[in-house]
């Protein structure tokens, strides 16, 4: 008898008990997750491709002339120019010494004979309108004072020669070594200059993707050394052609470098904007689950429960996606946590 009692009284304290923890087992199985609230974004579609960006602008000087090789001073570092230096439109880099040649061109005669031809042409042109010489006269008297003026700008242009000098801002990216004072003969490597605040990269692009090309599209460009610089271009010429060999067609990308940022025979990625939208609701990629009904993704509904909603989606990244139908603004995203959920699902946000 006294057995039965401590039975029954057993059975009891176990009934109690699983009634004081069955409110705590209940709040444990509410599986805990991160929201995000929709909000309408703008979303963009990319065509991605690689290449190598060039310099628009690049020169490779030589020496006209053979004459005494002597490099100048910069004058913003007050020491000879070097590779890396920037140098303005016109500034001289180089000036060779040659009396011998400065002898043959003979400015100086070449000026004094405009001069003269010029005189003469005036009194002849005199004589004409007072009628003195003939027509012929003035004409051959003309011809003189031209060919005397040619003579004069060809010395100059000759005399130009002797100085090596930028025909644009820009930066040297080659500079061989000569010795000041030594003899360097005509068609030798001087210096080679770049201009680099503009770049351009050639592309090609797969065949599916010939429509949805133009030019003047926009462009980001990303270094992989620089994955958080990104530099803005645009497409400025594309083929109409496709290549029967490769499916692909020619195209190509004027970069915007004004920090000089990239350099040229940089390896860099080009993200060409395919499509925009604004005021879409955009989700990020990583949340969508796959059934046999097609996509779907969690939110939180009535009651704390997460409720699975099938969506359509539209133009995507490599990060983002936008839905079209199935999400509407103020819904909350289920973002984190969404892994091991089913339909109803008690839910405990934790932002």
């Amino acid at each position: 008898m006294k057995s039965l009692k401590l039975f029954a009284l057993i059975v009891s304290v176990a009934l109690a008990a699983c009634n004081q923890q069955s409110p705590s087992e209940s709040s444990e199985l509410a599986v805990p997750v991160s929201v995000e609230d929709i909000k309408l974004q703008h979303i963009e579609q990319f065509v991605s491709t690689t290449g190598t960006v060039n310099a628009t602008s690049e020169i490779v000087m030589n020496s006209e002339m053979a004459g005494d090789y002597f490099l100048q001073i910069n004058p913003a570092t007050g020491k000879p120019f070097k590779l890396g230096d920037r140098v303005s439109k016109g500034q001289k880099i180089i000036v060779f010494k040659n009396e011998e040649y400065v002898n043959n061109i003979a400015l100086d005669a070449v000026k004094l004979n405009l001069e003269i031809a010029e005189q003469e042409y005036e009194k002849q042109k005199s004589l004409y309108e007072k009628g003195g010489v003939t027509l012929r006269e003035l004409r051959n008297s003309e011809v003189s004072k031209t060919n005397a003026r040619y003579n004069s700008e060809n010395a100059e242009i000759q005399l130009a020669k002797m100085n090596v000098t930028a025909p644009f801002s820009g930066m040297i990216v080659e500079l061989p070594y000569y010795t000041n004072g030594v003899r360097v003969t005509s068609g030798a490597h001087m210096f080679t200059l770049m201009n680099y605040n503009k770049m351009y990269m050639n592309i090609n692009l797969p065949e599916k993707n010939m429509n949805d090309m133009d030019v003047g599209q926009q462009v980001l460009v990303t270094n992989y050394t620089l994955p958080e610089d990104t530099l803005p271009g645009k497409i400025t010429e594309l083929s109409p052609a496709i290549s029967s060999e490769t499916r692909t067609f020619s195209g190509k990308i004027e970069i915007d470098n004004p920090d000089l940022k990239l350099r040229p025979g940089m390896f860099v990625k080009a993200d060409i904007i395919a499509a925009r939208k604004d005021s879409t609701v955009v989700i990020p990629k990583s949340v969508i689950l796959s059934g046999g009904r097609g996509k779907y993704v969690f939110v939180v509904g009535r009651n704390s429960a997460a409720n699975n909603r099938m969506i359509t989606t539209g133009l995507e990244n490599q990060n983002s996606i936008e839905v079209i139908e199935g999400l509407q603004v103020n819904d909350r995203l289920i973002i984190k946590g969404f892994e091991t959920l089913r339909d109803n699902s008690k839910v405990r946000i934790i932002r």
